[in-house]
Formats: C-alpha cells, structure tokens, sequence
C-alpha cells in the first residue's frame, strides 16, 4: 500500500500506520520462498474477506441517500481513501492518473537530466505541468511536451484535453534558502541541507568547464547559459580524470581511452550503460551551490 494524496484528517495517521507496516515487512524480508508464499496467500485471503465486507457495507449504504453523502464525505479522509484504493472499491482520482502518466515519462526525461511535475488540475479538461532540470528552456523542450508529456497525459486521462507547460524552476526546492534562485538540477529537486558554495556563475565559462575541489572532491562544472551542471571528475570507464578533455557542442571527451558525456546529464554516449557521477547544484543570486553525492 502507497501513501496517496488525499487530505489528512489527523496528526499523519496514515504515514503512522504505513511505517508499521513497513516495519513488520522488514521482519521476513529474508525468508524463503515457501515462508513468503504462505504470508502472501495469508494476507490475499485477508485482504479478500475485507474487500468484499466492505463491498457489502457500501452497496447497502448507497441505498440511503442520507448516508450515501455521509460515505462520500468519509472517502476524503486519507485513511479511509487509501485502504479502498489499496482494495480496488475506488478509482483512481484524475490527480493520480495524471502523476502516472507523468512517472510513465520520467525514465526518459531522467536520461536527459531532467524531470516533470503536475503544478495543478483545473477542472474538468486542464492540467499543467513544469519542465525541471535541464528539460527546462531546453530547445527540443516543446517537442518532448507534445510527444513525451502530452501524449502520455492524454493516453491516461482523455478527460484531459488542455494540457499547458508552465515555465519556472523554484519549486521543490528547500524553500528556507529559495529566494533569489535562478537554477536548480533535477539531481536537486527537495534536497536540503549541505549545500557549498563554490563560484559566481559566470566564472564557469559558457560552453566549458571549470575543474575545481570542493569539500575534498575533484569536480567539473559546465555551463550552457542558465543551466550549469556538475559531475565528479572522474570517467565512468576507468575513473581518469577528464579536466583535460576536449569540449565541442556540449559533449566533453575523455583525454584517455576517448569515451564521450553529455554535459548536460552526465549520459555517455560511447557507452550508454554508464554516466558520469552528478553532484546536485543550484544557482541563488549568482552564486552556484554543490551538494555533494556522498
């Protein structure tokens, strides 16, 4: 059972009962797969004598009109929508539908260093969503929205028929130190804490890189207007470093054995099955921030 998005009638009840149950999952984790079946045979004919129990309950309650309102009314508590959910007596809302056809997109954008986020449904028909990372003011931006996003909100959700990007990075971040901030990588998003500043952002050069140490780690910064990037100095083959590198278009070349990056994600283009290894940075004030992958 998930978390859901619905409104918390009490002091995080659900997330009360979802860590407890997480915790009893951690107990046979480990166990073999007999032990494990019996406990997932177990807990489908639990979860099947509850789901028609409560079948029964609501097809009587739906005869009353009075108390029909009442069970609407008690769906909005979090506790009580995500046990139906979880048995399938509910549909999923339009918000969750559109979050999974978002999710469906997200290993794509993710390949590119970037992200999406739902910012709001308008009933009946609208829905808008923001480019994070480096999809944001990216020149093919439109052509991944209308190909990408778009056409998985409308597959999802054909109610959805204005689908709208929204242009704007700030949210997600730690809003305690968001004033002021120009950028933040998708390896950024909902980060808190530990930030280092390092240099003004046009001391990176456009199109370039900047080798530096920060907090003990070799790193390379690049630039490509707004949006800066940072990654270990160090190639994903064999850990050499890549400061002396040739720089054309956006792509760094490894000085050594030649294996090519994408210096806006990180991707290698010589051997897709590996990356460069991204640090999280942001950019308040023009002043740019790395947070360390540790």
């Amino acid at each position: 059972m998930t978390k859901l998005d619905r409104q918390t009638k009490g002091p995080s009840d659900l997330e009360h009962y979802l860590k407890d149950i997480e915790a009893l999952e951690g107990v046979f984790v480990d166990w073999d797969e007999t032990q494990l079946g019996a406990i997932k045979a177990y807990r489908k004919s639990i979860e099947a004598l509850h789901k028609e129990a409560i079948r029964r309950l609501i097809s009587v309650v739906k005869a009353e009109p009075a108390a029909l309102s009442a069970l609407k009314n008690a769906v909005t508590d979090d506790v009580v929508y995500a046990v139906l959910r979880h048995l399938e007596l509910v549909k999923p809302s339009l918000h969750e539908r559109v979050e999974e056809a978002l999710e469906s997109v997200r290993p794509m954008l993710a390949s590119h260093g970037g992200d999406v986020e739902l910012i709001t449904i308008k009933p009946p028909h609208t829905a808008e969503v923001r480019f994070l990372g480096s999809c944001d003011g990216c020149p093919a931006s439109m052509l991944t929205f209308v190909a990408g996003v778009k056409k998985a909100i409308e597959d999802h959700c054909p109610e959805i028929t204005d689908i709208r990007q929204v242009k704007g990075l700030t949210k997600g971040l730690d809003q305690s130190d968001s004033s002021g901030v120009q950028f933040v990588s998708p390896f950024a998003i909902n980060q808190k804490g530990d930030w280092l500043k390092t240099v003004d952002l046009h001391d990176i050069p456009e199109g370039e890189i900047l080798t530096m140490e920060v907090d003990g780690s070799d790193v390379i910064l690049s630039r490509n207007g707004s949006i800066v990037s940072c990654f270990a100095n160090a190639c994903a083959h064999l850990g050499m470093p890549m400061d002396m590198g040739d720089v054309d278009d956006g792509i760094i070349t490894c000085p050594h054995h030649g294996f090519q990056y994408d210096l806006k994600s990180g991707e290698c283009l010589t051997a897709p099955e590996v990356q460069l290894q991204p640090h999280a940075i942001r950019v308040i004030r023009n002043k740019v921030e790395v947070r360390l992958a540790r």
